[in-house]
């Protein structure tokens, strides 16, 4: 007769066997990721909401800025990074396993601005990039009052608050700005951590939430942010005059009818081969076209961890649903249009 305790301890050993044996099942898997502050408020709920229905895997964030996301991934120190400026030729030269890039939503870059009184501000397409280019320098200045009849602007002089960081939303309002004005493009030019003028009236702050805090706290200031930080602010945010010459306020249907009108290369990244969804519209055509609107992107290596791949695919594939998509408005973001979701979906699958 087999003693009790052998069959315990048997029957112990067998089922640590069992154990190291048996396929990992998302036990311990942690994603962790970093980059863009223009998509941390949507990301934030996304990840938790994912974390809290996918059971064993866990998605971790911290929003510092595009280019210290990108960063990240060449330095090979995250699983996944955020970027509003996707990534460049160069920046893809440096990643040895390849990259895949794709874009998760889209938001819209806001002028907002800070003046008592004034509920409704316009913003000629020849005034703004002269504001923050450091040639119009008071709110007082002629091509703003002819903009804004009946509208009391004050003799003062405007303080531009800027980026202090290497910023994705930077790059895409630099972009806009150098496709509007010859002169801005000369002078500042697009990038993610651009030439701004010298000047005690311009302030820089680091990420969406820091140049939004500067502006609610200063009196006559201006600045760049996502719409979604404006939204949950209450922040007032400038009616931009879009090619056509009409004033746009941001919002979903303005910000929508620009996604739409945005075109993907026909083409292929270097190493992965996964489809190029690198696509912008600098300075869009259509009549109700809000004239500043990007996608931000989720940067994942192609040759990845086997189980963390598997919690990629996972992820990417519940940011795609409709169920996370819908919440995007809300949120002061755009949802992908199905046409986009479906090229994505495709991109995924070099992700291995």
């Amino acid at each position: 007769m087999t003693s009790p305790r052998l069959f315990t301890s048997a029957a112990l050993v067998g089922s640590v066997v069992a154990m190291l044996s048996a396929p990992a099942a998302f036990a311990d898997v942690k994603l962790n990721g970093s980059g863009a502050s223009f998509p941390a408020p949507i990301y934030a709920k996304w990840f938790k909401d994912f974390s809290k229905e996918t059971k064993g895997i866990r998605v971790d964030y911290q929003s510092k800025g595009s280019g210290a996301g990108i960063q990240d991934l060449i330095n090979g120190v995250v699983d996944f990074a955020g970027s509003d400026a996707a990534m460049n030729d160069e920046e893809i030269a440096k990643v040895e396993q390849g990259v895949v890039l794709l874009p998760m939503t889209a938001g819209e870059v806001v002028i907002a601005y800070n003046l008592e009184g004034v509920d409704e501000l316009r913003l000629p397409r020849d005034v703004y990039p002269a504001i923050f280019g450091g040639t119009i320098t008071r709110w007082n200045d002629p091509k703003i009052v002819a903009a804004n009849p009946g509208v009391e602007l004050p003799d003062e002089a405007i303080t531009v608050v800027v980026r202090s960081d290497s910023s994705g939303t930077s790059y895409v309002f630099t972009g806009h700005l150098s496709a509007v004005s010859e002169e801005f493009k000369n002078t500042v030019g697009k990038a993610k951590a651009p030439n701004w003028p010298s000047s005690d009236k311009i302030i820089k702050a680091p990420k969406n939430d820091g140049v939004t805090a500067q502006i609610k706290q200063i009196p006559g200031s201006i600045g760049y942010i996502e719409y979604g930080f404006a939204k949950l602010t209450g922040q007032p945010t400038a009616l931009l005059e879009n090619q056509q010459g009409k004033f746009i306020a941001p919002g979903p249907e303005g910000g929508a009818a620009t996604l739409a009108s945005i075109r993907f290369p026909d083409a292929t990244l270097p190493v992965s081969g996964a489809p190029d969804l690198r696509a912008w519209a600098w300075d869009p055509e259509g009549a109700d076209d809000y004239p500043i609107v990007s996608m931000t992107w989720l940067l994942l290596y192609h040759d990845q961890d086997d189980d963390k791949a598997e919690a990629l695919h996972k992820l990417v594939n519940y940011l795609t649903s409709d169920e996370a998509q819908g919440q995007a408005d809300g949120l002061g973001y755009i949802p992908l249009p199905a046409a986009v979701t479906e090229k994505v979906q495709a991109a995924l699958s070099f992700v291995k």
